[in-house]
Order: C-alpha cells, then structure tokens, then sequence
C-alpha cells in the first residue's frame, strides 16, 4: 500500500491547482475520467457552481476549530476525487478550509481512476465511492484514519435508493434530493463528524 500512497502523492495537486485542471477541462467541453457523456457533464458543470460557493461561504464552527487546535502530529491527507463526483464537489471544499487553518494539515488530491490499486483498498459498501479523504502521517506515510464517501445522513440516502427494489426514482432524481439534503445541511454534518475524526487522531 505504501508504493500506491507514494505513486498518489508523486501526480497530486494542491486544491487550487486542482480546481484549475477542472475548469480548464469544462472549458473544453470535458471532465476528468473517460465517461465524458452529456449527464456527467452536466453534473460536473454544476459541481463548478458548487465549489465556487463553497469556497467562498464555508465558515468552519467554533468546535472543529478547537478540533484543530489540539492536532499535535503533522498530517498529509489524501483525497482520492473526481470532476464529476457531487459529493466531493460538496465536501473537498470543507476539507481544503480544514487544511488551510492548521499547519499540522496537508491536503493533496488525485484522481481516483488513475489510482485504483490504492482506491481498491478503500471500498465502501463494496463499490469506488468518493470522495475518499486518508489520513497520513506525514513523515510515515502510514495511513492513520480516512474519512468518506459522504457525511452519515447523505451516505444512508445514498444506500437508502441503491438498494430500493425497482422500480424506482431514475437517478437523477436522487442526486436532485441529495443535493437538496446538502444545500440544507450547509457542511455541518460534514463539520461534526470530521470534528470527531480530529479527536481520535
């Protein structure tokens, strides 16, 4: 696992340059991966609207802040995305304010389809889903906790309709009412659970 977190961090960006790469594909009519279909498009291109507000809005809470405070160790954290995946276009912009107010954090993104072999190791509910964030002692490399897919709530929605008998809502009705739960939620499910992650560190 060690050669597969290395060979992650040797092509990782930091936040702004990925957000730079994607902007650049949808210039080109394009997202990251090879399904470049229209629906997929269209979901990266509204991510881009997400992640601008979200980027400028997302305000940590005064908890996590205290979270942050008590990390002693340094830590890189590892985030295996996509351009095209909603839910890291709703939670990567929480993580990289996470890492922008500590000195102890890290963050560096790669492409999950460009590292299977590491993204195999962290299945959940048998499937690639991301985003996924790891923990990294900084010096070690060593895994230490990851965090991801989704914050609780929007995980049980998302299991909630794969596993509904059919027939059954089409999918984008329920990317609809996920995002919906999200624009809610405002990042502080996100918030509360990454908070409990930072004292468990």
């Amino acid at each position: 696992m060690k050669n597969w977190i290395q060979q992650a961090l040797d092509i990782s960006w930091d936040y702004p340059t990925y957000r730079q790469h994607l902007t650049d594909l949808l210039e080109q009519g394009k997202t990251t991966g090879s399904n470049q279909s229209e629906f997929y498009l269209k979901i990266a291109r509204l991510n881009q609207s997400r992640m601008k507000r979200l980027d400028k809005r997302t305000q940590l809470t005064d908890d996590l802040l205290a979270a942050l405070e008590e990390v002693k160790n340094s830590y890189q954290l590892l985030a295996l995305t996509e351009g095209w995946c909603g839910d890291a276009a709703q939670t990567l912009p929480l993580i990289n304010k996470l890492a922008e107010a500590s000195p102890q954090l890290d963050l560096r993104l790669v492409l999950r389809d460009e590292n299977l072999d590491l993204m195999d190791l962290f299945l959940t509910d048998g499937g690639r889903s991301i985003p996924k964030v790891l923990f990294l002692d900084a010096d070690t490399k060593e895994v230490v906790t990851h965090w991801g897919p989704r914050p609780a709530l929007a995980q049980k929605m998302a299991m909630d309709y794969k596993y509904k008998p059919e027939p059954k809502e089409d999918y984008e009705t329920h990317h609809l009412e996920l995002h919906a739960w999200y624009t809610k939620d405002k990042t502080l499910s996100t918030q509360a659970e990454l908070t409990e992650l930072l004292k468990n560190l």
